[in-house]
């Protein structure tokens, strides 16, 4: 069994298509959900927050429990304001947090790309929000339609999002692997002049076979 950093290293050598084809098909977040940069990748162990719509004091106390190379899954219920912003990303990037996944809005998005902070929202807003109500740290959350809890595993590109449940991790690591090394030597055979359907194994029932 993989320990939790060797896992996040192989992880992130990978991209969110293949280990969400690995793991069945599952585990991939709403497209809502999209990244507010392009060309990054984060993976990581997760730390989960839930907020009360309008209220982000969940976020602040999750990073206050987060560490190195983790990453926050925050689940706001899809509510459109900023709940993130560039002090959060600041105080964030301090503690080594590698990135945000949020169900809910964020705002101060150019200085979020100059800090070279990575987030995927569900949208951006300059709504303010209040600091009230201490929602929930490290509690499974729905994020995106899929259920995220603390020490899962999450990684997120250009494509989306993926969470890989903690017990299932080496499992969906050896498949992603082997999945991308068998693409891999597709693409020398179709560089070779193979098909699509050689390649694949695609039966095409239009030819009548």
């Amino acid at each position: 069994m993989a320990g939790p950093n060797d896992a996040v290293t192989r992880l992130a050598e990978l991209d969110v298509a293949t280990v969400h084809e690995a793991a069945g098909r599952t585990g991939d977040l709403d497209g809502r959900i999209r990244p507010i940069q392009t060309g990054a990748t984060i993976a990581g162990r997760v730390v989960t927050a839930e907020c009360h719509p309008g209220d982000n004091l969940a976020i602040h106390r999750a990073v206050l429990a987060a560490g190195p190379g983790d990453v926050l899954v925050v689940a706001a219920g899809g509510h459109l304001a900023g709940y993130w912003g560039e002090i959060l990303a600041v105080a964030a990037q301090v503690r080594g947090i590698g990135g945000l996944v949020i169900d809910g809005g964020c705002r101060d998005t150019a200085a979020l790309r100059r800090l070279g902070f990575p987030v995927w929202s569900a949208g951006i807003s300059v709504h303010g929000t209040v600091k009230a109500v201490p929602g929930h740290v490290n509690e499974p959350v729905a994020v995106g339609g899929v259920i995220a809890r603390h020490g899962d595993y999450v990684l997120a590109d250009d494509d989306g999002v993926v969470v890989v449940p903690a017990e299932r991790i080496d499992a969906v690591l050896d498949a992603a692997e082997a999945r991308r090394d068998k693409e891999e030597r597709g693409f020398a055979l179709l560089r070779d002049g193979a098909t699509t359907f050689d390649v694949l194994g695609i039966k095409d029932v239009s030819a009548g076979g």
